[in-house]
């Protein structure tokens, strides 16, 4: 049996007792994850998130990066059009992980490597202090001009060897950052 043949026998199962055919598209808990594609990172696991719950956004290193907030932006205008609120209210979590292979990415010359074979900047993506990478993470969100200032945002770290996400940054909103900033 191959790894697809795994899938589809799983999906055969999940669709036997599956009852959810009337969920809406938006998020039950208002939340969006922005997390690392790394496959022990599963914040549906990590948060016992069911269907519904939240939207996921993975890449590597968990990085809020230009196509991330570009994606956030595009969402909240379509949730916007969709519920008729001009300001939908997300709470976007920004979740990092310890041991990263996105700490390959901060090395110089792997980046120069990378962008010589593919044209591929991967400087956006790089993890070098994930606690650090974090707090610049949500500087990117508070400095992208088209978030609306009631998106709300905080910061956990996920221990792959113990499996606690821990808090990092508490829950802010864009329009507060953004005024502690201009002080």
């Amino acid at each position: 049996m191959s790894n697809v043949d795994v899938l589809k026998t799983r999906n055969q199962d999940f669709a036997q007792q599956f009852r959810q055919g009337d969920l809406v598209a938006l998020p039950k808990l208002g939340i969006i994850i922005i997390a690392c594609i790394d496959a022990r990172v599963d914040p549906s696991a990590v948060f016992g998130l069911e269907l519904g719950d939240a939207v996921v956004m993975r890449n590597n290193g968990g990085r809020v990066t230009p196509a991330i907030v570009e994606e956030i932006t595009a969402l909240s205008f379509l949730v916007g059009r969709v519920t008729g609120q001009e300001t939908p209210g997300f709470h976007i979590v920004l979740m990092q992980h310890t041991k990263c292979g996105a700490q390959h990415f901060a090395n110089p010359e792997f980046q120069d490597q990378i962008r010589d074979r593919t044209g591929i900047d991967v400087s956006a993506s790089a993890i070098t202090d994930p606690e650090r990478d974090l707090l610049v993470d949500i500087d990117r969100l508070k400095d992208a001009p088209g978030l609306h200032g009631d998106l709300t945002v905080s910061a956990m770290l996920y221990d792959i060897e113990t499996g606690i996400a821990r808090e990092i940054a508490g829950t802010t909103s864009l329009a507060d950052l953004r005024a502690a900033g201009a002080a």
